[in-house]
């Protein structure tokens, strides 16, 4: 019997009906299914060979994502297999749909090779950047019981800068940039570090006066501090109270820092006193709180209505808190959002976090266009625009200057944003038709705000130099820096000369003087990582000299001499008393900025100081600056000035006062051990001379025995820890929360050369 003839098996073959055979086909486009894949089992090994590419092309470009490394790897590839594989070599097949379909492959491979080709000279053509070390071997720890655990980022070696530079600092949840204060905190640590043994020693008596000096404070803050939340409220001040307040703040913050529309806001401030109505106008009653709390830092020198002004801050916070506020969008909610900034840290509500929120109102202008000049915007009036132009001329000012003080990055450039200077209008004038501004030479109430603004970009550039995370500036940059920053000084500043020589209008001392302020700050920040260095290394003793002299014109400017008041009272007969204390009341009664920069000028002179105490032990006797030593006493004097307006820490008389009893002892030739007892006498009294300034500043905010309840339960409970030990500059200075063992404590080991020849 014969055997049946054998069939010889084939693969089960998958075919799409009417398929285009396009990538993906029309069917699977018109059923929008997420893969498009063609199978074929194909037996004969040159169509596997032609037709298998294909198919695995059509799968990776559409169900799997291809990087820059598969995507070099697939392009030489398939560019190998192209070169195999021809139109001609296709035609071979048999059938005329394998030909067809090798001429389609063959189409969309050299399409796919020309986008790979494409994407692979884009990555050649990158910028490339040096990798930016990761080691910690550029981080120093310091660990105290003191002061806390601080990582100082030095600067990295390969950049050619001295170790001994701050980048930033990092403390608890915070980085801190390099221009914030806290950079220098090596400056003094060695010198805080003599009485640690003392504080370790809680029967010890600077521990025990320190707990509670810490539990006054705490205290007193507590019952000064206003209900949260708190709506706002018709109480106000007595009118002549409220009008001297207001006067006060239009002739300081307000000439300086653009933001009211003068007549407007009077006209609405003489409405409310008169208004019979029993629904107060509430937007307008915030933004007058918030003005009262700003001139109540310079109505006297006790900052006597400092609890008030707390709780008008707190009414404003509480309103601008409240959710759904799209409908306020307006000019006057940004006006009053800046308000609350100032007012938060001139009455010390959370002034160092006040950089946060300035972030939220850059933000909100942003949201509402007023990054883009009115003339790109849709037609309004010229008083809308001037105001608009005002209000964002303002925000950056605030911002920069809040990033320096807070050591963050600005978070703005000169690119994102295109509205021009305000122009130079009285306020009278926005509101006129078709008014013209007047030329530079005349004084208006916006020329402050507009000589600032010419130096803005040069600002903007040294905060971004010293803050920004990836910054590696080195010190010719500084110098760089420096030199544009005094150029667009000298040209303000023979500005301001011509219009207090000339007719009409004249910029008050306050106004002069806070431009100055403010450039003098910059060039501490930029000059301030290298005062450390200096000392050592000839390459930046101009830098050592600049912060030496600018520390003196910030002292001066704060704290005036018997001398300059009255070579000021002569020259200016004309100017009430009140008036010509504005800035050093500021510096008193105010927290922030000004509390800052004018502890920080008197921190630096007392580290010349004893610089220049080294510099005669080496070198032989020398010449000791009398002013810098003049200043010592007076630092003491301004620092317990700032308890009496109501600061609760006395970290800042604590500081001076140690610093001046150093640089005392080492004129007096005293040797380590006498000097180590001559200080803890001196911070014992300092600490029992506060005492009962805070006790008396306690009893004016409570219930009567309440004194007597603190100390009863100071006597009974455990110790509390000082790490909130809190101070508007100083506020990581001490912390005495940390159990750990310190690990540079005074002893033989430890010599500091500022300390010890």
């Amino acid at each position: 019997m014969a055997d049946p003839e054998r069939r010889r098996r084939r693969p089960p073959v998958r075919r799409k009906l009417r398929c285009s055979r396009e990538s993906p086909c029309s069917n699977c486009v018109k059923s929008r299914s997420g893969s498009c894949v063609y199978e074929n089992f194909i037996s004969h090994p040159q169509q596997r060979a032609e037709l298998g590419l294909g198919v695995r092309h059509r799968e990776s470009q559409y169900l799997a994502p291809i990087n820059s490394v598969s995507s070099t790897a697939t392009a030489t590839t398939v560019a190998n297999n192209t070169s195999q594989s021809s139109p001609k070599a296709a035609s071979s097949t048999t059938g005329s749909t394998s030909a067809s379909h090798s001429s389609q492959e063959v189409e969309s491979l050299r399409s796919r090779i020309k986008q790979l080709e494409e994407q692979l000279s884009k990555i050649n053509l990158a910028p490339s950047q040096p990798p930016v070390p990761l080691s910690d071997s550029n981080i120093e720890i310091i660990d105290s019981r003191i002061s806390g655990t601080f990582y100082i980022h030095h600067e990295d070696d390969f950049t050619g800068q001295p170790r001994a530079i701050s980048r930033s600092v990092t403390h608890k949840t915070r980085v801190f940039g390099q221009s914030h204060w806290i950079t220098g905190f090596s400056l003094v640590r060695d010198i805080i570090g003599i009485f640690e043994p003392y504080v370790r020693d809680e029967s010890s008596k600077i521990s025990v006066l320190m707990q509670k000096s810490k539990c006054l404070a705490r205290s007193i803050k507590d019952r000064r501090s206003a209900q949260w939340p708190s709506p706002p409220v018709a109480d106000l001040p007595s009118k002549d109270v409220a009008d001297e307040l207001v006067n006060h703040y239009f002739r300081t913050v307000e000439p300086v820092y653009r933001i009211l529309h003068i007549p407007t806001f009077k006209r609405d401030y003489e409405a409310h006193w008169v208004s019979t109505s029993s629904e107060p106008n509430i937007p307008f009653l915030v933004q007058l709180k918030l003005v009262l709390a700003i001139g109540a830092t310079t109505y006297d020198e006790l900052f006597s209505l400092k609890a008030s002004a707390i709780g008008w801050v707190f009414e404003a916070q509480t309103w601008i808190s409240e959710p759904g506020f799209k409908h306020r969008l307006n000019l006057q909610y940004i006006q009053t959002n800046i308000l609350l900034l100032i007012a938060r840290e001139f009455v010390d509500v959370g002034p160092d976090l006040v950089w946060i929120s300035a972030g939220t109102l850059l933000r909100t202008a942003i949201y509402m266009g007023l990054h883009k000049d009115p003339k790109r915007l849709p037609k309004m009036s010229i008083f809308a625009a001037e105001m608009r132009r005002r209000l964002w001329n303002t925000i950056l000012e605030l911002s920069t200057q809040l990033s320096l003080t807070s050591g963050g990055p600005p978070f703005i450039s000169l690119d994102s944003f295109d509205t021009e200077p305000p122009g130079n209008f009285d306020d009278e004038q926005i509101t006129a038709d078709n008014p013209v501004p007047k030329p530079e030479t005349s004084f208006t109430q916006m020329s402050t705000a507009i000589a600032l603004r010419t130096m803005f970009a040069t600002r903007l550039s040294i905060t971004k130099f010293l803050n920004d995370h990836n910054s590696r500036g080195t010190y010719g940059e500084t110098l760089r820096l420096d030199a544009e920053l005094r150029t667009a000084y000298k040209s303000v500043l023979r500005l301001l000369r011509g219009y207090k020589s000339g007719p009409g209008l004249r910029p008050s001392e306050f106004e002069v003087d806070m431009v100055s302020l403010l450039m003098n700050r910059y060039i501490l920040s930029l000059h301030n990582p290298y005062f450390n260095p200096a000392t050592q290394e000839a390459a930046y003793a101009f830098s050592r000299k600049v912060i030496i002299e600018s520390s003196l014109k910030v002292w001066r400017t704060m704290y005036p001499s018997s001398t300059t008041m009255s070579f000021q009272t002569s020259k200016e007969t004309e100017m009430p008393p009140s008036k010509q204390r504005d800035l050093p009341r500021l510096a008193i009664c105010a927290s922030g900025f000004f509390r800052i920069i004018t502890l920080q000028a008197s921190v630096l002179i007392a580290m010349e100081l004893m610089t220049q105490l080294q510099e005669e032990d080496i070198l032989g006797p020398g010449l000791i600056r009398q002013d810098l030593l003049t200043i010592m006493e007076e630092a003491k004097t301004w620092s317990w000035m700032t308890i009496e307006a109501g600061e609760t820490s006395i970290k800042g008389y604590f500081l001076a006062s140690l610093l001046a009893a150093h640089v005392e002892g080492r004129l007096q030739g005293l040797e380590k051990d006498d000097l180590r007892k001559f200080l803890v006498k001196v911070i014992e009294e300092a600490e029992e001379k506060c005492i009962p300034k805070l006790e008396e500043m306690l009893a004016r905010y409570q219930t009567k025995n309440a004194v007597e309840e603190l100390e009863q339960s100071h006597s009974t409970s455990e110790p509390q820890p000082l790490g909130d030990w809190d101070f508007s500059m100083s506020d990581a200075l001490f912390d005495f929360s940390n159990p750990e063992p310190i690990n540079w404590v005074f002893d033989e080991a430890s010599q500091d050369p500022l300390l010890w020849s």
